[in-house]
């Protein structure tokens, strides 16, 4: 029989989706689960992208172009705008969704066996676009006890070789929710001047941040535009996971006219999605109001109901809808499998991602699990009486 290539066999399965058939067997058993594993908003798409898809009138649904329909890209110029990112249509790229941004960024930007500095816990997609790739990720460690800041600049170079090619960041973070400050995106400036580096910065989640200090984007950086690519998408802040919609965001000519070959090679992104995500640019800013409020009552509720659990840990997320806390539990991998597959009450259950999926240092994270805040606020005060109740059963519980 042929053999799996390597890159098939160094591919990570999802800490968000792997104990899938698990929670698909404990809903056939009539247990329901309380979905804290993945960022699945459940709060309403914008009725104008809902509008926009049932009102379609074309005669064929036909490729756009490959770096996305000029009217939407014209339109996200004034959305940018009203975060002082000051760009032109020219400089943005549709993509379909933002994991195919972070993927032809990597693609266009790297060598095979170049390497990338990522501060972890980190997206577990990261590492999987880095291997599609051919690139390898360096990770420098943050801490639940220091609330997942930025080690200082020494940290980081102990890391830089003839290698290093590019740091990643994620701002608001998933999975911590943490949010960069200023001295540390100057910090990361520096050294992308210093050592010549792209930086790729995920931004996906900058709607939600839930704190008085500013949003400090990548494009707000000066004297490095040229090294930074931005990753954006729609899924998050329109609750549109489902229209993959995302988009690639550099000044850097080069950069931009590599990604297109690749954007080329597939084609069009979606164009439904396009005219969905172009829709929600219309959306009254109640929307926008209103969830974030929404997403404010519930990062309390989860917060303040974690940290009530006896031997239970979360720092507080300054943004983007995720926390990581820690359990009194010997192995979060394996308490999570538990949840599902050997424990309810009352009929219902819990399911997490383990954290550990979302490291690559072997045994980070190994007691820490990430929770998404997407629930309404009955069903996460529910979902913590379960976990507790579920800690309070484990047989490997460590207090």
């Amino acid at each position: 029989m042929p053999q799996i290539s390597v890159r098939g066999q160094e591919m990570p399965e999802s800490p968000i989706r792997k104990l899938a058939p698990l929670a698909d067997d404990a809903k056939k058993r009539g247990v329901h689960v309380y979905h804290l594993n993945i960022g699945q908003p459940d709060l309403p798409t914008p009725k104008s992208a809902l509008d926009a898809i049932r009102n379609i009138d074309r005669k064929i649904l036909e490729y756009s172009p490959s770096q996305g329909y000029l009217s939407y890209r014209q339109k996200l110029v004034n959305y940018y705008a009203s975060y002082n990112i000051n760009l032109t249509a020219d400089d943005i790229i549709i993509t379909s969704g933002g994991s195919e941004a972070v993927l032809f960024s990597f693609l266009a930007c790297l060598n095979p066996g170049d390497e990338i500095i990522v501060p972890e816990p980190a997206y577990a997609n990261y590492m999987a676009f880095a291997i599609s790739a051919g690139a390898k990720i360096r990770t420098i460690s943050t801490t639940i006890e220091e609330g997942f800041s930025l080690p200082k600049v020494e940290k980081f170079e102990e890391l830089i070789n003839e290698r290093t090619r590019a740091i990643l960041i994620c701002n608001p973070n998933n999975p911590t929710g943490y949010l960069y400050t200023r001295r540390e995106m100057n910090q990361i400036r520096d050294l992308v001047k210093k050592y010549d580096l792209y930086l790729f910065s995920d931004e996906v989640y900058r709607e939600f941040i839930y704190t008085g200090s500013p949003y400090i984007s990548a494009c707000h950086l000066e004297g490095i535009e040229n090294n930074v690519v931005l990753i954006d998408s729609v899924s998050k802040r329109y609750s549109e996971c489902g229209i993959r919609i995302g988009a690639l965001i550099t000044k850097n000519p080069e950069v931009r006219q590599a990604v297109m070959k690749f954007c080329q090679a597939r084609l069009s992104p979606p164009l439904i999605g396009q005219i969905a995500a172009e829709a929600s640019l219309d959306e009254p800013a109640e929307y926008s109001r209103e969830v974030y409020d929404e997403y404010v009552e519930r990062r309390k509720c989860l917060i303040d109901g974690l940290n009530r659990i006896p031997g239970v840990y979360s720092p507080i997320p300054m943004g983007a809808f995720y926390t990581v806390a820690k359990l009194p539990v010997d192995d979060a991998d394996k308490f999570c499998a538990w949840c599902l597959s050997e424990f309810q009450w009352e009929g219902e259950t819990v399911m997490m991602a383990p954290a550990s999926g979302f490291y690559t240092t072997p045994g980070a994270g190994h007691n820490q699990v990430r929770l998404a805040y997407v629930l309404k606020k009955d069903d996460l005060v529910r979902a913590l009486f379960v976990l507790r109740k579920a800690l309070e059963a484990y047989p490997g519980r460590t207090e």
